[in-house]
């Protein structure tokens, strides 16, 4: 397996099939929209299972499928079913906002896939329609008991607290752990794309999210196998874990063990980066497998230590001059890198 400079053993890749999506988040799409890349401009299935059969001999072993929506993408299941046969391959899993997951849980299962990861903002229905701007939040409960009863565990819910928008939420979301075994997680909300509503009013810390989260019981720490960035916790006699993400208020750079491939080709070392080494060409030139694993290589060797986006800077009074950085530097919205 291959380390970066920093000593980070590298072997995860995140995938992203698509820049479309069937909801339009007020944290992921700007307000105007956003116009999609074109069909040749989107990497084939075969094209991104040549790049995985290479990966793997830099060490790549967990592969997360991600969009804009992925179950978007048509005839998703030949992809899974086309990586699972991947050697060395360990990990295939996929984030989707569930709308679609009632209807093709069983068939990603059957093809290979391991588990899901479902973004979910809000448990009230008119709220969720305003986070997503028209999004069914039924049909996400649905996908999530499709999954469960898919064998696609375990099933991870990941919700962003906005202050102001959804904060309220926090200990229902939580709650969800008590009875259902599932892996609640809070993600902090970060900031992307050039109309983001990203401002420090909207931001909430992991560590506030925490303390809303310890009013309903005491927390213990969850032993758990170390997959990612989440800190795990549960309560006592709980049947599921929460989780806290925190890339703003508590880097975890040095943990990080991922590249992310968008949609259109292009691998991004860090995910607040936009340093980007472009596949495609090479893909769609006929170059050697050599080549392109010396991309795959490139992209690791330029890993930067951490990123640069600091909660201290962005809270500051020079609060303006900082999120004017901000918006600047990350060019790309979320749903044009994947999740």
């Amino acid at each position: 397996m291959l380390k970066d400079n920093f000593h980070r053993t590298i072997d995860y890749m995140r995938i992203s099939v698509t820049d479309r999506c069937n909801l339009r988040c007020v944290y992921c799409v700007p307000s105007g929209g956003l116009k999609p890349l074109e069909h040749r401009e989107i990497l084939q299935y075969e094209e991104i299972v040549r790049i995985l059969r290479i990966a793997v001999n830099t060490g790549v072993r967990k592969v997360r499928i991600t969009g804009g929506e992925p179950l978007v993408r048509k005839n998703i299941a030949y992809l899974i079913r086309m990586i699972k046969r991947i050697e060395g391959i360990d990990e295939l899993s996929m984030t989707t906002n569930g709308i679609l997951l009632e209807k093709y849980a069983e068939e990603l299962a059957d093809a290979g896939l391991d588990r899901v990861n479902i973004s979910l903002d809000s448990l009230k229905p008119e709220r969720y329609r305003e986070i997503t701007r028209c999004g069914d939040i039924d049909a996400v409960l649905r996908g999530i008991d499709a999954s469960e009863k898919a064998g696609l565990m375990p099933v991870k819910i990941n919700m962003v607290p906005i202050r102001g928008l959804n904060d309220e939420e926090i200990a229902e979301f939580a709650k969800i752990t008590l009875k259902s075994p599932y892996q609640v997680r809070f993600i902090e909300f970060m900031p992307f794309g050039k109309e983001d509503m990203w401002n420090k009013e909207h931001f909430i810390s992991s560590e506030e999210i925490k303390s809303i989260v310890e009013q309903i019981g005491d927390l213990i720490p969850a032993k758990m196998r170390k997959s990612g960035p989440a800190r795990y916790f549960r309560f006592d006699g709980a049947a599921g874990v929460v989780g806290f993400i925190s890339p703003i208020s508590n880097h975890f750079c040095k943990e990080c063990n991922r590249l992310r491939l968008t949609a259109d080709g292009k691998l991004r070392p860090c995910l607040f980066s936009e340093t980007e080494i472009d596949l495609k060409p090479a893909l769609r030139n006929n170059s050697s497998d050599t080549e392109i694993e010396r991309l795959i290589e490139l992209s690791i060797a330029v890993k930067p230590k951490s990123h640069s986006v600091k909660i201290e800077n962005l809270l500051s009074p020079a609060d303006c001059s900082a999120m004017n950085t901000v918006r600047n530097t990350h060019k790309r919205p979320m749903s044009q890198i994947g999740g």
